[in-house]
């Protein structure tokens, strides 16, 4: 085979990837930082397995592009405009604040102006790729912390065309910076207005005319053919081909078709990140960290602490809480992928000196790899951070004192006040714990016993009542969230009736090792009342209804808990039938 060398790369990538990334998922890390190992290993400055990354690296590119492709199909230009203050103000701060910081300290190293500004520009952007499969990973991309990093990834993505387009600029043009800037800004707004106007014309109807044909084949190819194509012709233009993917996304997501598409592509987008991930680590050249091991532990101190600096004042300037920008600030103070990029080409044309990108790529790969733990840093400063103030902790004891064999709700989203509401239907009292400040001062606008508090902690169960109450109903979203609270509550009252919502059957499992009672998955309910509605309005009677309800009901927690509970007894109707009757194509 004329390119079995390539296949063999491919499969010890695969391999790698298999044998590695299960012992950080079982060791509780981040599959992106076992990812970033593994490339490590194999890679030319490791083992030496995989010794030419080009094929790799031609294929691990695409894994950015489906990402991009897959975020435009998450927002919509009505999105976009709601974020626009975040992402065109606290972004481009950001961006600007820390090419001109960047650009400062280049000059003084010695660099020459266009080195520099080249130089800025990479250390400027984030990892697109890594912060999102951390923040999708924990459920928190639609936290607050997780919208306002996404808004401002989409900036610096947006950066990375005018920063691509100044690089061959400033091979022509080296005396003059701002004409090469301005040059580069008028061509990415023509060929960004270009793509725009030409997706809506030409996507929207090319994917009815490919969906009346009914071939789900054709359709992923098709879908396949927008995403590479629409790059393409970015690339063609001078742009990044990831942005022209998100651009196709985006006009994707304003059309009916956007969960097909979205799930067709995300086998894709999963393997090509993997690998993506993996070259990255195989670009971490352990020699060079060992023999200018100052340089790099130098650098890369001032670039994390440098972005994250500029990224915590700027999100406390846009209103943003101290917890939610510190977390903001750690989980974005790396470099990302398109520094390589930038870094490669502007070293390839004599703008950038070919060591010093070399190290610079360096740093930006350690600050990759350092991601995950960063985060977790973040989460954890945010969680101490974001305890109740010492008089919130005393209004909350003194407007709950008399109460007693209350209910507890930690979270009060949308289940929680509707848990609310059938509790006070009912005459029992309850007090409701929640970390949004805007859900608690519309709860407080309408008398609602909702007080702002983390559920997690200790002393704001105590000031809550935790200790007199009846029960407890923790209808967190997170995952990690619920499970903190239980465990806290649990220590709490070791004999209170804890009740939680989950996700799924691993997180009940979770949860009930945490001391949950009662845990109620949400796939299982809500398949249980559609089903039930099917079945009333098909004609069958209520109380037959009521009752393959309770089989089914009993059966899927038995399945997902190990036992099998007392079955209801009927007290009229049709004689009580089992699983293996309904199953009986003759009833």
């Amino acid at each position: 085979m004329p390119h079995s060398t390539t296949l063999d790369e491919v499969l010890i990538i695969l391999l790698a990837a298999v044998a590695v990334v299960p012992l950080f998922q079982r060791l509780r890390s981040s599959p992106v930082l076992g990812y970033l190992v593994a490339g490590m290993l194999i890679g030319p400055h490791g083992l030496g397995v995989v010794g030419n990354l080009e094929s790799a690296t031609f294929l691990a590119h695409f894994g950015v592009v489906f990402l991009l492709f897959a975020i435009g199909l998450e927002l919509s230009v009505e999105r976009l405009r709601v974020m626009r203050r975040t992402v065109f103000g606290l972004g481009t701060l950001q961006v600007v604040v820390t090419m001109a910081g960047a650009w400062a300290v280049g000059r003084l190293f010695g660099l020459s102006s266009p080195a520099a500004l080249i130089a800025a520009g990479g250390v400027a952007l984030s990892s697109t790729a890594v912060v999102l499969q951390i923040l999708i990973e924990r459920n928190e991309l639609t936290a607050r912390h997780g919208r306002v990093s996404f808004a401002v990834l989409l900036l610096q993505d947006l950066a990375v065309v005018p920063l691509l387009v100044l690089v061959p600029l400033l091979g022509t043009y080296e005396a003059n910076i701002a004409t090469a800037m301005g040059l580069a800004a008028v061509k990415a707004v023509v060929a960004l207005v270009g793509i725009m106007v030409l997706g809506r014309k030409v996507l929207s109807p090319l994917l009815r005319t490919v969906a009346s044909a009914r071939s789900p084949e054709l359709f992923t190819g098709v879908t396949l053919l927008i995403v590479l194509g629409v790059g393409w012709l970015t690339e063609r233009a001078g742009l990044s081909m990831a942005l022209g993917a998100f651009l196709a996304g985006l006009v994707i997501a304003e059309t009916e078709f956007r969960h097909q598409v979205e799930a067709d592509i995300e086998p894709f987008r999963g393997i090509l990140l993997a690998l993506f991930f993996m070259t990255v680590g195989m670009t971490i050249d352990l020699r060079l960290i060992l023999n200018e091991a100052v340089s790099v532990a130098g650098l890369l101190a001032l670039v994390v602490v440098g972005k994250a600096l500029v990224l915590a004042v700027l999100c406390r300037a846009f209103g943003q809480a101290p917890g939610q920008s510190l977390q903001v600030a750690l989980g974005l103070a790396q470099g990302g992928e398109f520094a390589f990029v930038l870094f490669d080409q502007a070293a390839g044309l004599d703008v950038l000196p070919r060591e010093v990108a070399q190290l610079l790529m360096v740093v930006i790969a350690l600050s990759m790899a350092a991601t995950p733990f960063l985060a977790a840093a973040g989460r954890r400063l945010a969680h101490q951070m974001t305890a109740a103030p010492q008089a919130e902790l005393q209004r909350i004891e003194g407007e709950t004192a008399d109460l007693d064999q209350h209910v507890l709700i930690a979270g009060f989203g949308r289940v929680g006040q509707t848990l609310g509401r059938l509790l006070e239907a009912n005459r029992i009292p309850y007090v409701a714990l929640d970390l949004e400040p805007k859900r608690v001062s519309e709860g407080r606008q309408r008398n609602l016993p909702v007080y702002f508090g983390d559920a997690a902690r200790p002393d704001v169960l105590k000031a809550a009542g935790g200790a007199r109450a009846r029960a407890a109903v923790v209808t967190l979203d997170h995952p990690q969230a619920a499970e903190r609270a239980v465990r806290s509550l649990r220590r709490l009252r070791p004999d209170m009736p804890i009740i939680v919502r989950a996700r799924d059957g691993s997180h009940r499992e979770t949860l009930e090792k945490a001391g949950a009672t009662m845990v109620v998955p949400e796939a299982v309910e809500a398949s249980l009342q559609l089903g039930g509605t099917l079945l009333r309005g098909i004609g069958k009677p209520a109380d037959e209804v009521s009752y393959v309800l309770d089989l089914f009901r009993d059966e899927a927690y038995a399945r997902l808990g190990g036992m099998i509970p007392a079955r209801p007894q009927r007290t009229a109707g049709p004689p009580p039938i089992s699983l293996d009757d309904l199953n009986d194509p003759r009833r």
